[in-house]
């Protein structure tokens, strides 16, 4: 390929990737001066619905004295060391249950009753049993990865074809050797599937956390906004935690492009 050729490839790939932003530009776009009208001319205080360039303002004045930073670094750390924990626990369970029934007979009826808890009722007992701090906090992120996860691990595993296993046991391949070239190629699309999921659903196990222990973090920068009023640092927080969330949508969704690019 010439150098002409590389350069008129990379201005389509860039003109297309506008080209997908753009709807999500013009829906903020709409949604921001209809924001904006209504708290111009809604009559209602500041406090209870500030507007966008009050929100903006308190972004930059948090951004500007690293607190906003501070917090988001620390919810972000929960966050991650929470997938970690969740996705590790639930792959690795979910590979023995899809190589046993008898295991996902005895086990998954506690599985969706631990599910069929709300976090935020578990949480505070977490906290008693193990005390505050960061680990806790962790946990929670993790339980709330962990369903989704093992879900889409089990049944990802279970669509692998058995003609395909016999194929290669036939070949001599070792039981490592089919998980490495067959099950795991076979059941990552429905597990990164899970995870996009899970990625999103572990940001609400941080903040849900926080806010049972409000020490550092996005939760407790919510937490001490909404006891002062401060409506549009409560807006701060809330947008820095769906950033949040679409960045770890992403960086899935980039990984799915990545290592699925032999689906076409």
């Amino acid at each position: 390929m010439t150098s002409r050729e590389t350069g008129i490839s990379e201005h389509r790939g860039k003109k297309s990737a506008a080209i997908r932003w753009m709807p999500f530009l013009a829906a903020v776009t709409v949604c921001g001066i209809t924001w904006q009208i209504t708290a111009a001319l809604g009559g209602l205080p500041a406090f209870i619905l500030p507007g966008p360039a009050a929100v903006f303002d308190r972004l930059a004045l948090t951004a500007g004295d690293g607190s906003l930073l501070r917090h988001a670094l620390y919810t972000m750390g929960e966050v991650l060391a929470g997938m970690a924990l969740g996705v590790g626990t639930a792959a690795l369970l979910g590979y023995l249950l899809s190589k046993s029934r008898l295991a996902e007979q005895i086990l998954s009826p506690y599985i969706v009753a631990t599910q069929a808890i709300p976090v935020v009722a578990i949480a505070p007992l977490l906290f008693i049993w193990l005390g505050g701090g960061f680990f806790s906090k962790v946990l929670i992120c993790a339980l709330i990865v962990f369903f989704p996860v093992l879900v889409n691990t089990v049944v990802g595993l279970r669509s692998v074809s058995a003609n395909l296993r016999e194929l290669m046991r036939s070949l001599g391949a070792t039981r490592w050797q089919i998980f490495l070239h067959l099950e795991l190629p076979a059941a990552l699309p429905v597990l990164l599937g899970g995870l996009k999921i899970g990625a999103t659903l572990s940001v609400i196990g941080a903040v849900v956390g926080e806010f049972v222990e409000p020490e550092r973090g996005l939760g407790f920068l919510i937490s001490v906004a909404r006891g002062r009023y401060d409506t549009a640092l409560v807006f701060v927080g809330v947008f820095t935690l769906v950033a949040m969330a679409l960045a770890l949508y992403a960086l899935v969704a980039w990984a799915e492009r990545k290592y699925l690019a032999w689906r076409g």
